[in-house]
């Protein structure tokens, strides 16, 4: 049975590395959930989230609700690319898609008698313009670790990362480092995803199964 995934991006981000596979145009993020579809199998599905052209101004709470619901429920696994341009800056979180998205694929959802449960979530990272990460990974190479600039990111995405009640850290130059699955939303480089998709699905399933060790965010601030 085909795996059911949603995909959570800015469509029009254009801070994203260009891929070979896209001619005449600028590469945006959009372009990297048709390399996604690709590297998928032939009996998965993709949910696809926010489009080019609809603004959340003005939208009710009940009619975000609605939409993500009808797009969300069927999924099993929210995939989140992160890339440079996701956010706008001068725009409250809360009129902007994806974390709205993160939120109703960490909710329970229901539809008539039938009930969609958390989603595992995985965060891709893709490449700036210049093919770098850097701007929000930063290899430690003396502690052997990574550092996630989670700043960065939405407050919903934040919140979902570091979130395990019982984490097992060890010190390295001043420094806290985290050991294991620290983190609901697991983070991993558009390079490495793309040679194992299945691998970084399989990893995010596995920390769904034992979300109840997490301190989980459901909502948008």
């Amino acid at each position: 049975m085909g795996r059911k995934i949603f995909v959570s991006y800015k469509y029009a981000d254009s801070l994203v590395e260009a891929l070979p596979s896209v001619f005449f145009v600028q590469t945006t993020a959009r372009h990297y959930v048709d390399e996604l579809q690709e590297l998928l199998e032939e009996d998965d599905h993709i949910y696809k989230g926010e489009n080019d052209d609809e603004s959340l101004e003005g939208f009710k709470d009940t009619t975000i609700q609605s939409k993500l619901r009808t797009k969300i429920f069927d999924s099993s696994t929210t995939i989140v690319f992160v890339s440079k341009g996701m956010k706008e800056t001068f725009t409250a979180e809360t009129d902007q898609w994806i974390p709205w998205e993160v939120a109703y694929s960490m909710k329970v959802l229901k539809r008539g008698e039938k009930t969609s449960g958390t989603n595992a979530v995985l965060a891709v990272v893709l490449p700036d313009e210049n093919g770098s990460y850097e701007y929000y990974i930063e290899q430690n190479e003396a502690c052997g670790s990574r550092t996630l600039k989670t700043n960065f990111l939405f407050q919903i995405l934040k919140d979902n990362m570091f979130n395990v009640k019982n984490p097992q850290t060890r010190e390295c130059n001043g420094n806290t480092i985290y050991s294991g699955y620290s983190s609901y939303i697991h983070t991993v480089k558009w390079s490495d995803f793309k040679d194992n998709v299945t691998k970084y699905i399989d990893i995010v399933k596995g920390i769904q199964e034992d979300l109840e060790n997490y301190d989980l965010c459901k909502t948008v601030k």
